[in-house]
């Protein structure tokens, strides 16, 4: 919690100059944010070894997700790849502040070194077909994507299918009502 409440005043202070989040939104950073955020952290498999979060933008939900590792998965290593140079610097900030091992990359997701990555997480970032391209890059073959999803889930679930072969197990949002978390395995092209 010690973490998450510097990583919270880090967002207030940075937020007006850099837009890391939407002004309405900073009123409830614990549920919107972090909670929401946290409940990715709870999907992920057991004894994974690296995670690879994109686009980061203010850290949703690549650092929160990292400070929860920090108690309960030291061992794993984080990478947090964002194109915005001044997001990258407030995301190593928030690591440094913190006292997270996280790596952040200053670079597009699709000109990045491939990642190799046992978990890949990315919110509001692009549609799900757009979202597989980019897991297909950074996933190991046996990896999974753990990709928050607002309402419109299904119609992207069908959409990508045209293609996009891949496992998708829809776990129920606890933050907001018709979205969910999408735990995608097996991504290979149609």
């Amino acid at each position: 919690m010690d973490r998450l409440e510097v990583y919270a005043g880090l967002l207030k202070k940075w937020n007006p100059k850099i837009n890391l989040v939407s002004k309405a939104t900073l009123t409830d950073v614990w549920t919107r944010h972090f909670v929401d955020s946290a409940q990715v952290y709870a999907q992920a498999p057991k004894n994974f070894r690296h995670w690879v979060d994109l686009g980061s933008g203010g850290g949703f939900p690549g650092m929160v997700c990292a400070i929860i590792a920090a108690e309960k998965s030291p061992d794993a290593e984080f990478t947090l790849i964002e194109s915005d140079a001044r997001k990258s610097v407030f995301l190593r900030t928030v690591a440094r502040e913190t006292g997270i091992n996280a790596t952040v990359i200053t670079d597009r997701i699709e000109s990045a070194k491939p990642a190799g990555a046992d978990v890949l997480s990315a919110r509001a970032l692009a549609d799900l077909t757009t979202l597989l391209g980019f897991s297909k890059r950074h996933l190991q073959e046996s990896g999974t994507a753990l990709l928050p999803k607002g309402v419109n889930w299904e119609k992207e679930v069908q959409e990508a299918r045209k293609s996009w072969f891949f496992d998708c197990d829809p776990i129920k949002s606890e933050t907001e009502s018709g979205a969910v978390i999408l735990r995608i395995g097996g991504i290979s092209r149609v």
